[in-house]
């Protein structure tokens, strides 16, 4: 164990905030950044089942994070071979006009979609919480970030240590993107709820509020999305009223998605390797 200010303390934040499933409404904006880079965007494209399928993608990323934050090395192996093996077929040589080459192992692009969830959630930290985070939880959460890609192919170098250090990373990371065909297309479906089952369209109203929000204005526009201030006090209020939930649902009730997930994650990685008492 490590002092109050060491690698221990900051698990112990790392674990509170990864635990919290309010965060989960960040996921529409993170997959918006993700697309904002030319190769994610082709990829996804041309070898996702997004349309079909959207909610794949958000519990695989959900169980993955679960995974690093509260797994141990069986149920990190189980999931890193699983999204390895995805990874593995998503590649392209650029042939096609407007479609850049890509290939989902690829070091950088792994390392970009790990930073847009790390960028959204302190957002949406800070914007529930009503302040700023304090420099040793922002640098926390920063460090804790860090094995997503490095997990993967992404590997520990060029990770930031500080939140200081991201913030100039990723502003300077911003000004290079772009939404095109790829970005648009998928991000209309996305945010129009196809695929989802009937009963959860209606709630992608909130969410299209919730993910323009947490946009920057330029992405924000370049996927075409309304601003006016009439949606801004919309957006606002939505994001309010989740700040209120948040404040009024116990801890453990928030990590209910999490323990679940988990759950399913240990059956899975125990039963992967053989170890049938993980079936129960």
């Amino acid at each position: 164990m490590s002092d109050e200010r060491g690698p221990c303390a900051e698990l112990v934040v790392l674990r509170r905030h990864a635990a919290d499933a309010t965060l989960m409404a960040g996921g529409a904006a993170a997959i918006l950044l993700q697309l904002a880079d030319a190769r994610v965007a082709a990829g996804v494209a041309r070898h996702s089942r997004f349309r079909d399928r959207p909610l794949d993608r958000l519990v695989g990323t959900h169980a993955y994070l679960t995974a690093l934050v509260f797994g141990d090395d069986r149920d990190i192996r189980h999931v890193a071979r699983i999204v390895d093996a995805r990874h593995s077929r998503v590649r392209g040589d650029g042939a096609r006009a407007g479609r850049p080459a890509y290939d989902a192992r690829d070091a950088d692009a792994q390392r970009w979609v790990a930073a847009t969830l790390l960028a959204v959630a302190l957002d949406l930290e800070e914007r529930l919480a009503g302040s700023r985070l304090d420099e040793a939880t922002a640098n926390a959460l920063v460090r804790g970030y860090a094995p997503i890609a490095a997990r993967l192919q992404g590997g520990p170098a060029g990770w930031p240590a500080t939140r200081d250090e991201f913030e100039a990373w990723w502003d300077s990371r911003l000004a290079t993107l772009g939404v095109g065909d790829d970005a648009r297309s998928v991000a209309r479906d996305l945010l129009a709820g196809t695929g989802l089952p009937a009963l959860l369209v209606p709630l992608m109203a909130p969410v299209r509020l919730v993910t323009a929000a947490l946009l920057p204005p330029s992405l924000r526009a370049a996927y075409g999305m309304s601003w006016t201030p009439r949606v801004q006090r919309a957006a606002n209020g939505w994001l309010t009223a989740l700040a209120v939930l948040r404040r009024l649902v116990p801890a453990g009730i928030r990590a209910i998605p999490t323990r679940a997930s988990l759950r399913r994650l240990r059956r899975r990685s125990r039963y992967a390797e053989g170890d049938l008492r993980g079936r129960g």
